[in-house]
């Protein structure tokens, strides 16, 4: 419930509408480098932040850009973005999503402890790995 209190808070206090203006004038009609911006964005914020508050948080600035692009296609581009980044961000780190925390857990129950150093090591590599995959699938399913 905090988690909504915090992102009305961000909302009624203009937080949110300012950086989805800052957004906009950064990125303009330049929808791949928008695209690009969240899909890396939101995978380095989603490794190190839990990716349930951070997808809350965002969701209302990638509305706005989304209420900026001239068709729907493009925003699909954006959603997709935003969503592949946030979800493969939490494969960096032993923080960035529950389940990595649970499967930590039962690790450590089964005599296998699994230390964050350990879990960042591999899951960094996997994170950088699958974004740029998904970057790839981005690019080719709506820029080309």
């Amino acid at each position: 419930m905090s988690l909504f209190v915090m992102v009305a808070g961000l909302a009624h206090t203009g937080v949110i509408e300012t950086a989805g203006g800052w957004t906009i004038q950064i990125f303009g009609d330049n929808h791949l480098a928008a695209a690009t911006a969240l899909l890396f964005g939101s995978s380095a914020l989603g490794a190190f932040f839990d990716n349930i508050p951070y997808v809350a948080t965002m969701t209302p600035i990638v509305e706005g850009m989304v209420a900026e692009v001239p068709d729907a296609q493009t925003g699909q581009a954006l959603w997709w973005a935003f969503a592949l980044g946030a979800d493969f961000g939490g494969n960096g780190t032993a923080v960035a999503a529950s389940a990595d925390v649970v499967a930590i857990g039962i690790a450590a129950r089964t005599g296998h402890a699994i230390s964050f150093w350990q879990f960042t090591r591999y899951g960094l590599v996997v994170t950088v790995l699958s974004t740029a995959m998904a970057w790839g699938y981005v690019w080719l399913r709506y820029f080309t």
